[in-house]
């Protein structure tokens, strides 16, 4: 992904339907002509991802609702920083603030998560990938939050390449089989295949996949895996996988190897504390 979601519009109308049902019966009690002004702040230092999920909830309920934005997404806040001001009336304003805040926290958070591991790796020539371990439903929006923070996508489904596992392998018949009737059947899309041993790999190495995932090798196997693969002329890439901590991703980077991929900035991440503080006029 290297653009907002084409299905961002539908998320932000989904999760309005989930809340509002068949009407805000508490913001009913506000006069309907009332007005509002206010701003979001952050209470912790994070990384900003979004703000278009903020923008539309807003378009969605009432084109007339002010935003002024003071970061962008991708930018880096600190606590009790100021995100935006809104101005409008008070009924739409009160309505969107939790699905609002719900965006604006859950992909901060993501994207905050992604640069923890981005900064920690810095200057290795590794990158930081992402996985299908996302919430129902926004995994477009967190693949996007990732790239906020530094972060690659590697692919967004079932679809869009190849991952041979276990599994796959164990009904082919072989990780060589798995691999040749994946070439097959993927035309112009990328072929990966995991492996749990080194054994594994010198197998999958002469399959020549586009892709290998070292699923939890010992740093030594993962420098033995990586000096292997840069003897041949035709070098794959090589990505690292399971049990990765911001504690031990550097050692994994120096290994050499080229992609290192983390559950954890899209499943194990605490949402960014914010709130909307507003003033009735």
């Amino acid at each position: 992904m290297s653009k907002l979601p084409s299905d961002l519009a539908q998320q932000v109308a989904t999760a309005l339907a989930e809340d509002i049902g068949s009407g805000d019966i508490t913001a009913d009690l506000v006069p309907i002509a009332q007005r509002v002004t206010g701003k979001v702040i952050t209470r912790e230092d994070a990384t900003l991802c979004g703000r278009p999920w903020v923008v539309e909830i807003f378009r969605q309920l009432d084109s007339s609702v002010q935003l002024k934005w003071h970061v962008d997404d991708g930018d880096r806040v600190t606590a009790n920083q100021t995100l935006f001001e809104i101005a409008g009336l008070a009924r739409p304003v009160l309505t969107g603030e939790r699905s609002a805040l719900n965006f604006l926290q859950l992909l901060s958070a993501t994207a905050t998560a992604t640069r923890d591991y981005v900064d920690a790796i810095a200057g290795t020539g590794a990158a930081i990938l992402d996985t299908r371990k996302t919430v129902p439903g926004l995994r477009t929006a967190q693949k996007y939050a990732v790239l906020c923070g530094g972060g690659r996508n590697l692919r967004l489904g079932l679809f869009d390449q190849v991952l041979i596992k276990e599994n796959h392998i164990a009904a082919a018949g072989s990780l060589t089989a798995a691999i040749d009737a994946a070439r097959r059947a993927a035309g112009s899309r990328k072929v990966e295949v995991e492996v749990e041993t080194p054994e594994e790999f010198a197998e999958a190495l002469r399959a020549a996949p586009d892709i290998i995932m070292l699923d939890e090798f010992s740093l030594d196997d993962m420098r033995a895996a990586v000096a292997l693969n840069n003897e041949r002329a035709d070098r794959v890439i090589l990505e690292a996988s399971g049990s990765v901590t911001l504690g031990n991703v550097r050692k994994i980077a120096e290994t050499g190897i080229d992609y290192i991929s983390v559950g954890g900035i899209t499943k194990h991440i605490h949402a960014v504390d914010l709130s909307m503080r507003l003033a009735f006029e």
